[in-house]
């Protein structure tokens, strides 16, 4: 099944989310989407994994010492304690360590290396990243590239006319999983590059 999805936005949740998940569903619905995952500010998303025929992938998004940490395909309630503990931990429970917009504040790259181990992707193209720093999703992409970590895309909505802003579209069937993207993209081991997620769908 080909799927067009946004993988990083917030709901009403996050505290400077405006979005109930009716009107999220709503907007990726009149954008063509099939489905979007919900990852509020250090809160995981335990609501509805489908309204009106749109997904809601279960998600959340950390805020570390390392900058913020995705932790898609989450269904359970978690807490960050220390970045090894939580990768770990979503990990055990069946989720992605995705870093997001990596480079929205011009990072140097070789500050990310040592986080590689405890990745599984890198948010290659964030819909707000650019704005604070124009190349920050090619670095993003470059870098994932380079280390064989997972692309990822998302608008990083919080009004619903964000929604969209970035998208990938992925062969995949829901329910989703750690091990079924990991599989597909060639992980563990970073020897193959990622073809589960062949690229992000990005506006021009």
């Amino acid at each position: 099944m080909r799927l067009t999805l946004d993988l990083h936005l917030h709901s009403q949740a996050s505290p400077d989310g405006r979005m109930t998940v009716e009107e999220i569903a709503a907007a990726a619905r009149a954008r063509g989407l099939h489905g979007v995952a919900v990852c509020d500010h250090d809160v995981v998303y335990t609501g509805p994994t489908e309204v009106d025929g749109v997904l809601l992938i279960p998600g959340v998004e950390f805020s570390t010492e390392h900058g913020h940490l995705l932790g898609l395909f989450v269904r359970q309630p978690m807490v960050y304690t220390t970045w090894e503990e939580t990768t770990q931990a979503v990990r055990r429970l069946g989720g992605l360590t995705v870093l997001a917009h990596p480079f929205q504040h011009r990072k140097e790259e070789g500050k990310l290396v040592p986080l590689v181990p405890y990745l599984d992707g890198m948010e290659t193209w964030n819909g707000r990243a650019n704005r604070k720093n124009p190349q920050a999703n090619a670095q993003a992409a470059a870098f994932a590239k380079d280390y064989g970590l997972i692309p990822t895309a998302g608008s990083d909505a919080h009004l619903a006319q964000e929604i969209g802003n970035g998208t990938i579209t992925v062969e995949a069937s829901p329910p989703f999983g750690r091990r079924s993207w990991t599989e597909r993209a060639g992980l563990p081991g970073r020897k193959a590059p990622p073809s589960a997620l062949p690229g992000a769908n990005i506006p021009s």
